[in-house]
């Protein structure tokens, strides 16, 4: 926990608290999965999410209270890689909660899954949450042109990637930013 933040598995308890979250316009608006999903098919989606061992979803809280979800997919042991997302609970709440989400989420990546490499896919004009990745050291890895049609039109999908190493080289300084706070361990 670092000033009041922390993530915890996602549980079955969560579900429709994160299903609300879920269905909210803001995120919807930057999936890829965008129509408004009904319980039943959270729930299918959940059960399968839990059995399957190259995916972890967590609910971040601050002091208690949960803000919001993390995910981790595509999972690969092999090559020590995944993929990431992340969405806030609703568009109240602390300045600073989407920056300290991703701290904790990098940390959670390199140190407990001990990944490589962590990648993520951010539609082209989402442009806050690109400068917000690039802030943690995230680099472009090219475009995927016209890749995902989204209300009736293609849109471009800028691919990103962050490597263990540079997440060291920045992990101190992005501490300091996010929670004003240093490192006392």
């Amino acid at each position: 926990m670092i000033n009041g933040f922390a993530l915890r598995e996602m549980a079955e308890d969560d579900l429709e608290m994160v299903l609300a979250w879920r269905n909210l316009e803001m995120v919807r608006a930057n999936m890829y999965t965008d129509h408004v999903i009904s319980l039943e098919e959270h729930r299918k989606w959940f059960a399968h999410a839990k059995q399957d061992p190259k995916t972890v979803y967590l609910i971040c809280e601050r002091h208690g209270i949960p803000i919001g979800v993390v995910n981790f997919v595509e999972i690969d042991r092999k090559n020590n890689k995944a993929y990431w997302g992340f969405y806030l609970g609703d568009e109240e709440g602390p300045r600073g909660r989407g920056s300290a989400m991703e701290f904790l989420a990098l940390e959670y990546a390199f140190d407990v899954l001990n990944l490589h490499k962590l990648c993520a896919e951010v539609f082209s004009f989402n442009q806050p949450v690109i400068r917000l990745h690039s802030k943690f050291g995230f680099k472009a890895e090219g475009c995927f042109r016209r890749h995902i049609l989204k209300n009736g039109q293609y849109e471009d999908i800028v691919p990103i990637a962050l490597f263990r190493e540079e997440w060291k080289e920045n992990r101190d300084r992005m501490k300091i930013i996010c929670f004003r706070t240093r490192d006392r361990s």
